[in-house]
């Protein structure tokens, strides 16, 4: 069995092999014209080496460092259009002409180390005069050398360029830094050093231990007031205005003559009435004396009484100015000590405040300090970058002294003649047909890779059987010779050896579709599948098998193919279509040659067919014939043409695609199938119609013809079926 790789092969053969002979002459006229060219010049080859190298002695680190990067430098560096265009100016060359005869071989480096393998970079030069081939590869070293030197002292100079750009702001960020650490200092830092010498967390306990002294000093005084208050029955505020009239002389004549006026006030009251003049005037002196002795004692306690409240009668300030010497004196002492109890009270109240603040202070010093250390840090860190700068800048113009190229000659140039040997012409031709074998073979193959069509039956099966859509059937392709140009391939034959591919087709559509099987939509992706003669020769096999069938044709874009069967189409049906469906006993024809065959002929081709389909008399006819026969077979258009097969979808219980090699198009049979699964429309699967397939004829085997005759004979089978 062939293959399937060398049919798809032979098929794209037979349709592009003029091509693939145009691509093969092709390539022959090339490896002619390569044969019959003259010998070449001799050419010489020039090679020479560098080195790399540093200096004898090293002093400084960026030196060492640019001397390294030196070994680093690539081809397209060392071989750039301004060294190749020098060295073309000075050898008087092409400089495109003398860049594709320089060959540059640089030094591996080691994969696992990284290290170079070795220090040689080989230098390989071809030209036509060994002299100038020696003066290009001198010349070309000197260049190499001497750009290996300009960058090395360029990078040097970049380096301490880029220091002395840099030195200035470093340095003033230096000082900014230290100019906050010293501003900081200025005003914490007494804080932060009591904290850390004990100072502060020793006025904290001093203050704590003043505030316990005062308090035992602030109870005494206490006590001792409330022992004078028990004893003189006075308050201190009492005490202070008792203390004070008693001590006052006015105060004391003023009660002193009150008393004597009392005094004969008494003693007259009983020889003289109250009206009598001398009552009167004794009267007169006490009420004077009376009230000079409430301003004395206004005036004596200040703030017109303010400072102690005045009794309102003249007796209350009599009795509070009678103190003896002795209670005056304890009035005194309790009046200075309740005086010296405010003054602690105060004294304590400041202490408490003085040892909050130092708590305060206390609590914010880890603050104080972190914030320092943060400066100080940052201090360091500027001047670490300073003075890292400085050692850089230094190190980089001691470098200046010892910056040298990085390449040096290692190996000077020698010429060498490059002898070839003599061209072969049958050797060239030779290997020029070879080549043209390939590429016109590969045109061809090329070619019929990108049709995008299916190219054999095994193409078609690999496809549906990646998409799990069942196979119905393999159709071979049936001679068309003896057919008139309109006919359709049939089998009206009962002894025809082709019917049996078609019962194993129907065979499996029951098996697939089941016993409710009855409406069956046949269609295609596109034209030219074969679909109306695979319809029609499933009728014929479901027919011989003793079940009623009926082909309708419902392709109304189409004009009927019933002749093919030996029926005549109503002339007439174009007119009304629909009132030709609806008269179901006019419209439905006998198959003349196969028993129990009937088709439904098309009134096409007619206008606004979609309408027809989704019409009531549509759907009453398929609702009465699947009442009357076994079989309902709907012969439909192209899924690519129009979208009729899905209009009559719901009208059946299952789709059928017809798939043939060289029309099936690979992306519209899966799409096709994306959608008809994905919608849920039940496809029940696919046939292959026009398969390569021998077929058994009874004294001969008539094999299909396959590859070239086959393709042939399709094309003269689809300009028959061109409706199909």
């Amino acid at each position: 069995m062939t293959p399937p790789i060398v049919k798809r092969y032979l098929i794209a053969f037979e349709k592009y092999k003029w091509i693939g002979l145009a691509s093969f002459a092709l390539v022959i006229a090339g490896s002619t014209v390569v044969a019959m060219q003259p010998e070449p010049a001799i050419s010489y080859i020039g090679s020479a080496a560098l080195t790399y190298s540093g200096p004898p002695v090293s002093f400084s680190t960026t030196g060492t460092q640019i001397q390294q990067q030196g070994k680093e430098l690539n081809e397209e560096v060392l071989l750039s259009n301004q060294i190749i265009a020098g060295v073309a100016e000075k050898a008087d060359l092409n400089p495109k002409k003398l860049a594709s005869s320089i060959a540059l071989t640089l030094p591996k480096k080691n994969p696992r180390t990284g290290e170079l393998e070795s220090n040689i970079l080989e230098l390989k030069y071809v030209d036509t005069d060994p002299k100038r081939a020696i003066q290009v590869l001198a010349e070309l070293m000197q260049s190499m050398i001497k750009l290996s030197s300009d960058i090395n002292t360029g990078r040097l100079q970049a380096i301490i360029q880029k220091i002395n750009d840099r030195t200035p702001q470093a340095k003033r960020e230096l000082q900014i830094a230290e100019k906050k650490l010293e501003q900081y200092d200025r005003i914490e830092r007494t804080a932060i050093l009591a904290a850390e010498n004990g100072s502060l967390l020793s006025a904290i306990t001093t203050s704590q231990n003043l505030q316990r002294q005062i308090q035992l000093t602030i109870s005494g005084v206490d006590g001792q007031v409330r022992s004078l208050q028990n004893k003189l029955g006075l308050t201190v505020g009492q005490a202070y205005i008792s203390s004070a009239l008693s001590a006052d002389p006015i105060i004391g004549s003023l009660r002193t003559q009150i008393y004597q006026s009392e005094s004969q006030i008494a003693v007259l009251t009983k020889d003289l009435r109250p009206e009598h003049p001398t009552m009167v005037q004794l009267q007169r002196q006490k009420q004077a004396a009376e009230e000079l002795l409430q301003q004395r004692a206004t005036e004596v306690l200040g703030g017109e009484g303010t400072a102690a409240p005045l009794p309102g009668k003249i007796a209350g300030i009599r009795a509070q100015s009678s103190l003896d010497p002795a209670r005056q004196q304890l009035a005194n002492q309790m009046v200075a000590l309740q005086t010296q109890g405010e003054t602690l009270q105060q004294q304590l109240a400041q202490e408490i405040q003085q040892e909050a603040r130092l708590r305060r202070e206390y609590a914010l010093i880890p603050n104080k300090q972190l914030e320092r250390s943060r400066l100080e840090q940052e201090v360091t860190l500027k001047k670490a970058i300073y003075d890292q700068m400085q050692v850089k800048l230094t190190d980089a113009k001691t470098a200046e002294a010892e910056t040298t190229s990085s390449l040096s000659i290692a190996r000077r140039p020698t010429v060498v003649a490059d002898l070839k040997p003599p061209k072969s012409v049958a050797i060239t031709l030779a290997v020029g047909g070879f080549l043209g074998v390939l590429i016109g073979g590969g045109v061809i193959f090329v070619l019929g890779a990108m049709e995008g069509t299916f190219k054999t039956r095994e193409d078609i099966r690999e496809s549906l059987k990646q998409r799990e859509v069942a196979l119905l059937g393999e159709l071979p392709l049936m001679p068309v010779d003896d057919l008139d140009p309109e006919a359709m391939p049939v089998l009206l034959s009962a002894d025809s050896p082709y019917l049996e591919f078609y019962e194993k087709f129907r065979s499996n559509l029951r098996r697939v579709g089941g016993k409710n099987l009855k409406v069956v939509l046949i269609t295609s992706t596109s034209s030219l599948e074969g679909k109306t003669a695979s319809a029609y020769n499933l009728g014929i096999a479901s027919a011989r098998a003793g079940k009623r069938t009926l082909i309708i044709e419902t392709d109304l874009r189409s004009p009927s193919h019933c002749a093919s069967l030996k029926v005549i189409p109503d002339p007439d049906a174009t007119i009304e279509p629909l009132r030709y469906y609806a008269n179901l006993s006019e419209c439905i024809r006998l198959v003349p040659d196969v028993e129990n065959l009937y088709i439904l002929p098309s009134p096409g081709p007619v206008r606004q067919s979609a309408a027809i389909l989704e019409s009531s008399e549509m759907r009453r006819l398929i609702e009465d014939v699947r009442e009357r026969f076994d079989l309902v077979i709907l012969d439909t258009s192209s899924l690519s043409i129009s979208n009729d097969p899905l209009l009559i979808q719901p009208y059946t219980d299952g789709i059928v695609l017809v798939t043939r090699p060289h029309y099936t198009q690979e992306n519209m049979l899966g799409e096709a199938i994306d959608q008809l699964v994905e919608s849920e429309l039940g496809l029940l699967g696919t046939i292959i119609n026009g398969a390569d397939i021998i077929v058994s004829v009874p004294e001969q085997v008539v094999e299909v013809p396959t590859f070239r005759s086959q393709v042939e004979e399709s094309e003269e089978f689809s300009a028959r079926a061109s409706k199909n």
